[in-house]
């Protein structure tokens, strides 16, 4: 059995990276094209962002699978599998943002701002001329990670890190994902408090030193996501 720690996870995500670098390399590509929507389109960009890093999960257990057991499982079905809760999982988020971000606009005065969450076109010449590539990433990708901060906050106030790979893999509701993975979190604290450090610190180094590496930061997420539950629940 493997140790529950923090290093063993992150080493088990690089396995599992390398056992499929293109395939995972092209998913963390893609997400870095729909992740760019959220300078057109907030709730549409939050929506893509967050069905992103939960189909990520699907994507991290198929290369496991395929790489271990030789399912046959084609990787389409292994999307349209995640999906589904994915697709729940974004809607409901978007849905919470929208109340805060009414909420906000309300107090402040700004009810003209209110729409812009729906459509607000800002790839205009004043954010991309004359510009260096670090600076319209940085730019680009900064809705992105205060998107994966959001997700971060809300998994740990109304479920928990294990609550989606549970529902998902499991088929747990979500108060049965939450009782589980709570117990999880528990039993395993000094782990979670490293790995939640590292995707903070990895977060703010991506928003200010390393913009481009968003992308990658996302996918990483949903691979940690996969192999912790793997290691807490399906280990012998």
């Amino acid at each position: 059995m493997t140790p529950v720690t923090f290093g063993n996870w992150l080493k088990q995500s690089l396995v599992l990276i390398s056992r499929a670098p293109l395939l995972w390399t092209g998913c963390t590509l893609f997400i870095g094209l729909l992740l760019g929507i959220e300078r057109v389109s907030l709730a549409l960009g939050i929506f893509l962002a967050v069905t992103g890093l939960f189909v990520g999960i699907g994507v991290a257990k198929y290369i496991d699978m395929k790489s271990s057991t030789g399912t046959s499982l084609s990787f389409y079905r292994a999307i349209a599998k995640s999906l589904p809760l994915a697709i729940l999982a974004a809607g409901s988020l978007v849905i919470c943002w929208f109340v805060f971000r009414v909420t906000a606009n309300i107090y402040a005065g700004e009810l003209y701002k209110i729409g812009r969450f729906f459509f607000y076109w800002e790839l205009t010449a004043e954010h991309l001329n004359n510009k260096s590539t670090h600076q319209i990433a940085g730019w680009l990708y900064l809705p992105a990670i205060i998107t994966l901060l959001f997700i971060l906050l809300m998994l740990t106030t109304f479920a928990n890190w294990f609550s989606y790979p549970l529902m998902l893999f499991k088929d747990y509701s979500w108060s049965q994902a939450k009782q589980q993975g709570n117990q999880a979190s528990v039993k395993n604290q000094a782990a979670m408090y490293k790995l939640l450090a590292f995707i903070f610190a990895a977060t703010f180094i991506g928003a200010g030193i390393i913009p481009l590496l968003t992308p990658v930061l996302y996918m990483l997420v949903s691979t940690l996501m996969y192999v912790s539950y793997k290691t807490v629940f399906e280990s012998a």
